[in-house]
């Protein structure tokens, strides 16, 4: 009799072992995990695409973000709820501006100009090696 009450106490404890990595696990990760997912099923709802949903939230898990993505469109095909289209979008990255330089505007001014507003010549590599 004893030893079945030993063996229940002792084997109680171990029934809720599953939630103990739960309890152990880091609650940033958790947090980062479950934003992750709630971004997934904002895009699904919102209509956009699993991969533009990628390409907006690069920080952001994908593998979570699929999970909620997912979730939430069996969860609207079931239901026969239609997506909301999104008016927000990320802003672009400006455009690249491309400068062409003259052969006249790459030669750089003299800075060393003399106090009556003369410049002197500066020496060329040539004439340096020879000194």
């Amino acid at each position: 009799m004893i030893a079945r009450l030993l063996l229940i106490a002792m084997t109680l404890p171990l029934a809720g072992c599953d939630n103990i990595v739960a309890l152990m696990a880091d609650p940033k990760v958790a947090q980062r995990i479950a934003d992750s997912k709630a971004i997934g099923s904002a895009c699904r709802y919102g209509m956009r695409s699993i991969e533009d949903c990628y390409t907006l939230n690069e920080k952001a898990s994908k593998a979570s973000v699929f999970d909620g993505w997912k979730e939430m469109d069996q969860y609207m095909r079931d239901n026969k709820i239609d997506g909301v289209a999104s008016k927000g979008t990320k802003p672009s990255a400006p455009a690249e501006e491309i400068i062409e330089e003259k052969a006249s505007d790459s030669v750089p001014k003299d800075k060393g100009a003399a106090s009556d507003g003369k410049t002197k010549p500066r020496p060329k590599a040539a004439d340096k090696a020879a000194h």
